[in-house]
């Protein structure tokens, strides 16, 4: 590895002036405001066409075989959205996940399987079951409008507990709400929609089907940009329902979860038709009205829980004893008034508020004199994307009660329900009454609460192994006590009531963002999840419950928050760089436990950086001092980011004013044919390189399409003039899929995404041994390329349909590692794919070489009666011309006596086969007839093993063969 003084070669040019021209700026932002790009939303048709081809190209794909294994973890779960329970036996219930699929169990949540794996997608928003007939329907697509919400392919439905699905319509719905069947006549249901996230539909309002989803009917509908969030019925009466109505709109740049459309609706004849019932009635109306939660006790009875978006009283701030300036007295503060601060209040507000040891009352003032500040560049130097989400003076979560159907309702509680919801409201909405007792509800949002007095007072029911994000809750009608609760962690089940929880966490269900492998043997594997930190584990993990006896979960967490990217330091693996939202980076010593906050701050007076939801991180592989950091410039540490230099200048197109970070940097990666030669991407559209590390940097966008995500851009290892990018049109609800390759630095760019089936990308790797050999990850699965782009291939073998965030390929063991939103990590070995060349595809049949295999003499037998014996499973790989008929054949090495042989239906492409290493008692007898020094021992189990030696393995068929040696030590 280079010295530092290598890799600051003289050509790098000194940084470049970051203050551009103030009438720049201005005329910057003017020409964003008409320049974003308004792509097109991908219609239905095309979704279903994407759908069918991928279907067709699975089925056809040559590495549709290569086998995945999940390696969890699973203690941290991922995000429920709805739980559906058995009336009648109420340890049997299915479990959604917002897009980690649908999972069942029979045993009260001791163990679940997966039950839409044979479908297109995981994401769902809702789900019901009817009982009597054991049909499940799934509405497709979150509920929630968060920035990780992802869309569906309408309402599915099932009659055989998941080993089949049929789409039943409402494909252009992106985003169902509510599914409600009618108890005495499960043919009709009521559905809500709440449509797209990111466009103006009409395919949204509540449906209405009275043939099993044969046909539906609209039968609400308020406008293309206002949806139905909830729909609840009567226990004892279908005709009586309830719904509410959501105008939201998200833009990557902004979201927008209130309107004059949000309203409560009620119908008197099962879901045919709606009134509006919430104008003069008590209940809020008007632009701030915001997402709204029903529970119905009775007819008449019905609770509803209000995330108000309307402002709070600016009330002065009261006199007190503490004289604290905060940052909104800095807002509206004169020159005059600042100068005559003292030295002590003003250094306590900024020791307070961790401003730079630079930064104190004496040369702040200064910087005040020579008109380099003002003011209120005190309080904007602490404004960021977490504190602009949390800081929002909105009224927040209230609770509201009609007893008489509507006609009139009131608020609850007195004050404000504060530290519930926050300011962002829109991802909850969860409240629920107890069906035996309608003053005891439960409203949830960051706790879960309950009231015991119709909503008047709360207590918190968050048990210590219960995470917080609430979504779902089901309460016992039989027994009030029993509650299953689903949230951002999993499933919880109490049995008082929320007073004791049990944790039911088993499916491996994670929503990865980012994920990392490191060099150790064997290698750990990290990645940063949605909601649930940073986790590291053993490469080699296999899910069990035995961590239950020994005290220890093989997955440790290192970081809170919503888990981001991770960089190791390959000289010592302690030393991890990694961290949470809008770019809050630490480097930690996991020996010592020590951390460091290494984010970049902006300097006083200049305009505060914007770090994106998930920011780029890159250790360089030429000197692992040098950790780079993008927010909407790009800068270098190059002392384990101790110390920054901002290498850019904005490298976005600026920002757009909204309250979402926008205009940041999204990827890095730099080329390790030379130091300083890197690439960046932005969420506005925008790729820039420069050859110098930082000193000039020439944007690269132009012909690719306009304002899309860049999701990833990698510098080829292969070729130091190559460089792949995946561009993302799903916050525009375009789900096209970009993916481009340059080798000319960027100059020009080819399209190799042309037979991906369309839907979002996320990633694109190069195989580190085979230039030819590419992988990709979208919103429904995974990929390969074996003809560097020209044509891509579905993965299968073991991988449902989920999105795939991130890839990595751990070079030492040839492992390919997909972080899925929603399914975890999941591996593969693809050393047979690293090895494909057009040899070997022009073969009627290749068997690829087997590793040695140490002899066991514990083969077929096991210290216990009551326990399986041990078998061994040996992979023999191999590669087909086309599908058909295989015979493998296992004989001594010159071929003379045949000691077992068995038949394969092989598929065009990789194929593998799993031997146990059996012989057959005829082939034992000769073998053992022909070497009177060996003894082959019939096992416990009944069956016979190869002894020590070397064998031949031969794959025959289609008029081709190959063999190849199997050696056991």
């Amino acid at each position: 590895m280079p010295s530092l003084q290598q890799c600051l070669i003289s050509n790098i040019k000194p940084k470049l002036a970051m203050k551009p021209k103030f009438f720049l700026f201005v005329f910057s932002i003017f020409f964003l405001q008409f320049s974003i790009a308004q792509t097109n939303p991908t219609s239905a048709a095309k979704v279903q066409e994407a759908l069918n081809q991928k279907a067709t190209l699975t089925q056809n794909s040559t590495v549709k075989n290569i086998e995945f294994t999940n390696i969890g973890p699973t203690v941290m779960s991922g995000r429920v959205v709805d739980l559906d329970v058995n009336p009648n036996n109420t340890t049997e219930f299915y479990v959604a996940y917002a897009s980690g699929g649908l999972w069942y169990t029979k045993n009260n949540g001791t163990t679940f399987e997966p039950v839409l794996d044979s479908s297109p997608t995981q994401n769902i928003g809702d789900i019901a079951v009817d009982w009597t007939s054991k049909t499940i329907w799934v509405g497709t697509g979150e509920n929630n409008s968060s920035r990780s919400s992802y869309a569906g392919i309408g309402i599915l439905k099932s009659t055989d507990n998941g080993k089949s699905w049929e789409n039943m319509g409402l494909l252009d719905s992106h985003h169902i709400s509510r599914i409600v069947i009618n108890p005495n006549n499960g043919n009709e249901l009521v559905v809500a929609v709440l449509g797209h996230l990111y466009s103006a539909n009409v395919e949204r309002g509540i449906f209405k089907t009275t043939d099993g989803g044969k046909t539906w009917n609209k039968t609400l509908f308020v406008n293309s940009d206002t949806g139905i969030v909830d729909v609840a019925v009567a226990p004892n009466n279908f005709n009586v329902q309830y719904a509410s109505s959501w105008e939201r709109d998200r833009k990557a740049w902004n979201f927008v979860g209130n309107g004059i459309n949000s309203a409560i609706y009620k119908s008197t004849d099962a879901g045919q038709t709606w009134n509006k019932i919430n104008e003069k009635s008590g209940f809020p109306v008007g632009e701030g009205v915001g997402r709204i939660g029903l529970a119905v006790y009775d007819d008449e009875t019905v609770y509803a829980f209000h995330d108000s978006q309307f402002r709070r009283e600016d009330k002065k701030k009261k006199e007190s004893d503490s004289k604290a300036l905060t940052k909104d007295d800095f807002k509206t503060m004169s020159s005059e008034t600042f100068l005559n601060l003292t030295d002590k209040e003003l250094n306590t507000y900024l020791k307070t508020n961790g401003f730079q040891e630079k930064y104190r009352a004496e040369n702040v003032k200064q910087l005040l004199r020579s008109g380099t500040i003002k003011p209120v560049d005190l309080s904007k130097y602490l404004e960021d994307a977490n504190s602009l989400l949390f800081d929002t003076p909105v009224i927040g979560a209230q609770v509201f009660k009609t007893t008489n159907g509507g006609k009139s309702w009131d608020k609850t509680h007195e004050g404000y329900l504060d530290d519930l919801v926050y300011s962002y409201g829109y991802y909850f909405g969860l409240i629920r009454v107890s069906p035996k007792n309608k003053n005891q509800i439960y409203i949830a949002g960051v706790p879960i609460l309950s009231s015991e007095d119709g909503g008047k007072t709360y207590k918190s029911i968050n048990g210590q192994n219960v995470h917080v994000d609430h979504h779902s809750l089901w309460v016992n009608p039989n027994n009030p006590n029993h509650l299953i609760n689903g949230n951002d962690g999993g499933v919880n089940i109490s049995y008082d009531n929320g007073e004791n929880w049990i944790k039911c966490n088993t499916p491996a269900v994670g929503q990865f963002y980012a994920i990392y492998a490191d060099e150790q043997t064997p290698y750990k594997v990290y990645g940063g999840l949605q909601d649930n930190g940073v986790w590291i584990g053993s490469s080699n993990y296999k899910a069990s419950v035995k961590w239950h006896e020994e005290g220890q979960y093989p997955y440790e967490r290192i970081m809170g928050g919503d888990g981001m990217q991770v960089q190791v330091d390959k000289r010592n693996p302690n030393i991890v760089y990694t961290g949470y939202q809008f770019g809050n980076y630490y480097r930690i010593d996991r020996e010592s436990g020590q951390r460091a906050y290494i984010q970049p701050k902006h300097e006083l007076g200049e305009s505060p950086y914007r770090f994106n939801w998930q920011t780029p991180i890159h250790l360089s592989v030429h000197n692992q001092d040098i950790l780079y950091l993008g927010g909407n410039k790009l800068h270098r540490s190059l002392n384990k980011g101790d110390d920054w230099t901002t290498i850019s200048n904005d490298l976005t197109q600026g920002g757009r004013k909204g309250n979402v970070a926008y205009g940041t940097l999204t990827s890095i990666s730099e080329s390790p044919f030379q130091f300083g030669l890197l690439y960046v991407g932005s969420d506005d559209g925008l790729i820039h390189v420069t050859k110098n590390g930082g000193g000039d940097w020439q944007n690269v966008s132009n012909g690719l399409p306009k304002d899309l995500w860049v999701t990833r851009v990698i510098a080829s290892s292969h070729k130091k003039e190559r460089v792949f990018i995946t561009l993302n049109g799903y916050r525009w609800d375009d789900f096209t899929s970009y993916v481009y390759m340059s080798d000319n630095y960027g100059q020009t760019w080819k399209n190799i995404g042309n037979s991906v089936p369309n839907s979002p990308v996320n990633v694109i790797k190069e195989d580190p041994e085979n230039e030819n050999v590419l992988y990709l990850g979208t919103d429904i699965g995974a990929y390969a390329s074996l003809d560097k782009g020209t044509s891509w291939q579905p993965f299968q073998g073991g991988l449902p349909n989920v999105a795939v965030h991130d890839i990595v390929v751990q070079k030492q063991a040839k492992d390919l590692l997909l972080g899925t939103h929603g399914r975890s990590i999941y591996k593969a070995n693809i050393a047979v794919l690293q090895q494909v060349d057009e040899t070997i595809k022009s073969k009627d049949v290749h068997v690829f070489a087997m590793k040695n295999v140490r002899y066991r003499s514990s083969w077929g037998s096991t210290w216990s009666k009551w326990l399986e014996p041990n078998v061994p499973a040996e992979h023999i790989d191999f590669h087909t011309k086309k599908a058909g008929k295989f015979t493998a054949k296992v004989s001594t090495e010159d071929d003379k006596i045949v000691l077992n042989e068995f038949k394969i239906d092989a598929d065009a492409g990789f194929n593998t086969f799993t031997y146990d290493l059996s012989i057959t008692s005829k082939g034992r007898k000769k073998y053992v007839g022909m070497n009177d020094d060996v003894e082959i021992p019939k096992k416990k189990n009944g069956a016979y093993y190869l002894p020590k030696g070397t064998y031949r393995i031969e794959v025959s068929g289609n008029g081709g063969k190959d063999v190849m040696k199997l050696v056991i030590e």
